[in-house]
């Protein structure tokens, strides 16, 4: 498997750059390590963002909404984020507007060490031959779940690497085929109005 990185559009990583250079985007709590790491700060790893929503969605109905960046105070080789490298302070999320790309928010926590985890495994992956996929991230706020997506231009091909914390019944950083994980997503679903229709 090759993995396709793609460029982010240039507005997108202008946005980042002014938001790093930013005092007032800086005292977000969520940039606390971004104020006190060693080094420059770095935009690494653009990830184009995804949102699927609604249940027994398919992955053709998933929709951009934005890029999200890891932040380090370094990178690995060729920009690449290694095991060997400095850890992510955090992440810049920039959203697509009729206007251009504009950033929104730093974020934090446990998601961050597990998208530079899911990547190394996409790199695994890609030893693999004949086989071409593009990272990307998916959100699935209906399942309070987010994934690495490996997309593929073959029709059935699509894995998800769940992120940490994973929802009940999902074992996070299991390489699934798409519909597998959709598939165990859609209970859980329509599972959801009937707990609250009960509280």
């Amino acid at each position: 498997m090759t993995l396709q990185t793609i460029q982010p559009p240039p507005g997108a990583l202008r946005a980042v750059l002014a938001a790093l250079d930013s005092e007032t985007a800086l005292r977000q709590p969520a940039a606390a390590r971004l104020r006190h790491g060693p080094g420059p700060l770095l935009p690494a790893h653009p990830l184009a963002v995804y949102v699927l929503q609604g249940p027994a969605a398919r992955l053709t109905a998933a929709r951009r909404t934005g890029w999200r960046f890891l932040i380090t105070h370094g990178v690995g080789r060729h920009g690449v984020i290694e095991e060997s490298s400095a850890e992510v302070a955090a992440a810049a999320e920039v959203t697509e507007t009729a206007e251009g790309h504009v950033f929104t928010h730093f974020t934090a926590g446990p998601y961050l060490d597990s998208t530079v985890r899911a990547l190394q495994q996409a790199r695994q992956l890609a030893q693999a031959p004949h086989t071409r996929h593009q990272p990307r991230l998916l959100s699935m706020p209906g399942h309070y779940a987010t994934a690495l997506w490996l997309h593929s231009p073959a029709p059935g091909e699509d894995l998800l690497i769940p992120l940490a914390p994973a929802p009940l019944g999902v074992t996070a950083h299991t390489v699934y085929p798409a519909a597998e994980l959709l598939a165990r997503l859609e209970p859980a679903a329509v599972a959801a109005p009937l707990v609250l229709g009960r509280s």
